[in-house]
């Protein structure tokens, strides 16, 4: 694996059609702030996933099909890096949500998450377009495009955009 925009943590496992309902809903935000939406995240889904995750100094969530579908909360991505999710794994993403994770420096990563257990190793190389579990290679894709790299190394496209304020789209 190259080192460049490798990610490692343990597996923290979700299902198919995760709306962003699920990490940043309304029933926890009137009046709190982030923090207080992260400590619930996913509750429905999987009781104490944020306190699992937190307990291990962070992760990667993997899920199904169709991560976060439903909505184009910016938030979820925050509540997101709150919960020290390090990267999001899926089998595939709602469209809003992949381009506010990049926008917000979180990696994301589409492949096949079926061999995938909860708790195992994983080692993302971003640059590569591969997925080590436990030492083994299971997973190789097209890598992102450089650009999308770019953005997730310096944590997101406003960070990008302050450091080259002259840039201009082509």
């Amino acid at each position: 694996m190259s080192n460049q925009l490798v990610i490692q943590g343990s597996a923290f496992l979700l299902g198919d059609d995760v709306n962003t309902d699920l990490n940043c809903s309304n029933k926890y935000s009137p009046g709190q702030g982030v923090d207080d939406v992260a400590k619930h995240a996913f509750d429905q889904l999987s009781p104490g996933i944020a306190s699992r995750i937190a307990s291990f100094g962070g992760g990667i969530l993997v899920a199904g099909k169709h991560f976060g579908i439903n909505s184009s909360r910016e938030q979820a991505t925050h509540v997101l890096h709150k919960m020290k999710v390090r990267a999001v794994v899926a089998q595939s993403f709602g469209r809003q949500f992949f381009r506010n994770a990049i926008n917000n420096g979180l990696p994301v990563f589409e492949c096949d998450t079926m061999t995938i257990l909860e708790g195992q190793a994983l080692a993302l190389d971003l640059s590569s377009g591969t997925l080590h579990c436990d030492g083994s290679l299971i997973q190789k894709v097209p890598p992102l495009p450089a650009e999308i790299l770019v953005i997730l190394s310096m944590g997101g496209l406003l960070p990008f955009l302050k450091k080259h304020p002259d840039w201009k789209f082509v």
